[in-house]
């Protein structure tokens, strides 16, 4: 072969890496990023559902404590208490249980003021604490009820002024004015004369220890 004849040049392709990074096309214009909520409205909208959190427990918890109210009272009815009015129907009656007095079987309940009436101590003292439409049975020891018998009750009086014409028998009852006290009393006649009558102002109970049946129905408190 002549060395006139060209020669054919092979050019090598060099040999630098190829940078295959792909080049991604940017998104359209029809869609919009939302932009990045800021830092202090998050905390400020966290603030507020966190307030409405605690307002609602709140509003629970009254609830809550409400209907454990309403769960009381109505567990533990209101009971009578000195100064209240109270409507009770009674049996009175001695230890053997003879009934002396009684109102069980009338529409017309025995109505009074605890703490501020003439009945007597113990049958006063049973009613408070009752709540109402309770029945209790109660034994009443005769220094809570009308006492011990006393000697100073028994009087001769002169039959002068209202008396002087007046009936009287012997062992009988009669309701007269007390001046001293005040008041109408229960006396038993013990003896007459023509110009003197002597009379027994005890009561025909005392020394008498004494059980009741009390009803109370109704309560009326101070308004």
């Amino acid at each position: 072969m002549s060395d006139s004849e060209p020669k054919e040049e092979i050019i090598q392709e060099s040999a630098k890496p190829r940078d295959e990074t792909a080049t991604m096309p940017e998104p359209s214009g029809d869609k919009e990023v939302p932009p990045a909520e800021p830092d202090n409205e998050k905390e400020e909208n966290g603030g507020q559902k966190r307030q409405k959190m605690l307002l609602i427990a709140a509003g629970i918890v009254k609830i809550i404590a409400l209907v454990a109210i309403g769960a009381y009272v109505l567990s533990f009815p209101p009971v009578a208490t000195n100064g209240d009015t109270v409507f009770v129907y009674y049996n009175e009656s001695f230890e053997n249980g003879t009934i002396i007095s009684t109102n069980m079987n009338t529409t017309d309940p025995l109505v009074f003021t605890l703490g501020n009436s003439s009945y007597i101590t113990g049958f006063q003292d049973a009613i408070i604490g009752m709540s109402e439409n309770e029945v209790k049975i109660v034994d009443i020891p005769y220094t809570k009820a009308y006492g011990a018998y006393d000697p100073g009750l028994v009087q001769t009086i002169n039959r002068t002024g209202p008396i002087a014409n007046n009936t009287f028998i012997p062992g009988h009852y009669y309701t007269v004015f007390y001046k001293p006290a005040n008041s109408y009393s229960l006396v038993k006649v013990l003896n007459v004369t023509p110009t003197t009558i002597t009379w027994d102002a005890n009561n025909p109970l005392v020394g008498y220890n004494l059980t009741f049946t009390i009803n109370l129905v109704n309560i009326l408190k101070p308004s």
